[in-house]
């Protein structure tokens, strides 16, 4: 076959075509450098401030990590205790609350009672940890019998910390039990701080 010839105009044509193609190819390489490199330091880092998050070079938030409820205080607790008092009332108790009895008391006020609070704050907490999909399969499983099934034979048993409470489904009550005293060596160190005028152990 004879040789192709184009006319020189065309040739100029071809090459400014080719020279365009390979601009381009570089200019996404570029693109593509930028966005697989770390992110730089924060744009505020001259001005002596740290990036905002959600922005190039900005500190990533951890979620905050879980307290107990009686460590919290003021609008804080009553938050905390607003959304157990929904899982408990809506969920926990509905399920899981077998009849009342006396060997199985309850208390329609039990955000009263600190203890059963604490209990089943942390009852909640759990909950929330086993059901997360990273739990496994098994994770309900492990929230049951190590978790559930303990924590309410505690609060409820005939003698725990609602037992002067309602024991007759048709009679309300609620009462708070006396705590024990103090020792008697807090007791003992109290007077001998105040008749020393600071605490301390005492001189032997």
């Amino acid at each position: 076959m004879d040789p192709v010839r184009l006319p020189a105009s065309h040739l100029d044509s071809v090459e400014a075509s080719v020279r365009k193609l390979m601009e381009q190819q570089a200019d996404q390489a570029r693109q593509l450098d930028s966005l697989s490199a770390p992110p730089g330091p924060s744009p505020f880092a001259a001005f002596g401030m740290p990036g905002l998050p959600g922005m190039p070079g900005g500190p990533v938030q951890a979620p905050p990590e879980p307290r107990p409820i009686l460590e919290l205080q003021g609008e804080e607790y009553e938050d905390e205790l607003d959304a157990l008092s929904d899982w408990v009332d809506g969920f926990l108790i509905r399920i899981y609350g077998a009849e009342v009895t006396t060997a199985a008391p309850w208390c329609k006020q039990w955000q009263e009672h600190d203890d059963v609070v604490a209990w089943l704050h942390a009852l909640w907490m759990a909950y929330q940890q086993h059901k997360d999909p990273e739990a496994g399969p098994s994770g309900m499983f492990v929230w049951h019998r190590d978790f559930l099934t303990h924590c309410l034979a505690h609060i409820r048993a005939a003698g725990g910390p609602l037992s002067a409470c309602q024991t007759d489904p048709d009679r309300d009550a609620h009462r708070l039990l006396p705590s024990p005293a103090s020792s008697i060596r807090s007791t003992r160190s109290d007077t001998d701080g105040s008749a020393a005028g600071e605490p301390g152990r005492a001189a032997g």
